[in-house]
């Protein structure tokens, strides 16, 4: 399997052009994974048992939940999303429909990070918040996230890497970006030149990504 440099040259547009689309889907998906995911990761931690808000109901249904949408291959998922996507984007295929498939597989993924993420505090902590009269929110805010928040910023690392691999596979219903590309270019056409660059790029990206997550989590470890 050789690469062609003049080939590589005349599909820089499409590889430009695919590696935006990816950068897109990922951001869509990963703001509002953090958005939802990380509320719903709380929620998960803070109604578990023995936790000051304890509601063992709530904490079943919602778990029930994020482990039935986790339980779905992420291909089978990008299908079986379609009319919710049509029917919020109004196309099936693009970057801004394959977002909508991404977004809800980020969400449990990340939900149950934060939620890992919290178990790991100290329950001491915890409990000496609630001695001193502190409320909910202000165990929440100034004590779990603050706390979680090393092993958090881990967890979004863990998260975008995780969404770069989906958005490469949702290239096989049509979702744009690099995956698209190496489906179209390279399986489909047996282009071996574009194949290469676009698991290059994916490996490059997906070193760059955790390199910078490494070095946050570093810069705000303060123990």
């Amino acid at each position: 399997m050789g690469i062609d440099g003049q080939h590589i040259m005349e599909l820089m547009p499409d590889i430009t052009k695919a590696f935006g689309e990816t950068l897109y889907m990922i951001s869509i998906s990963l703001v509002i994974a953090l958005v939802i995911g990380l509320p719903l990761g709380i929620l998960l931690f803070i109604t578990d048992k023995g936790l000051f808000l304890e509601n063992r109901a709530l904490n079943s249904v919602f778990g029930f939940i994020v482990n039935m949408v986790r339980s779905v291959p992420f291909i089978i998922l990008l299908v079986a999303l379609i009319p919710l996507t049509k029917l919020i984007v109004g196309t099936p295929i693009g970057p801004a429909a394959a977002s909508v498939s991404l977004s809800v597989a980020s969400i449990p993924f990340f939900a149950r990070i934060v939620e890992t993420s919290l178990r790991e505090i100290d329950k001491g902590v915890i409990e000496a918040a609630i001695a001193v009269g502190a409320t909910p929110w202000m165990i929440i805010k100034d004590v779990l996230l603050p706390e979680a928040k090393t092993s958090i910023i881990q967890g979004v690392t863990l998260t975008v890497i995780s969404l770069v691999a989906y958005s490469a596979m949702a290239g096989v219903v049509g979702g744009g970006g690099i995956g698209d590309l190496a489906i179209r270019f390279g399986y489909y056409r047996y282009d071996n030149t574009i194949m290469v660059v676009t698991v290059v790029i994916l490996i490059v990206l997906v070193q760059l990504i955790q390199f910078a997550g490494d070095r946050i989590s570093k810069v705000i470890d303060k123990r």
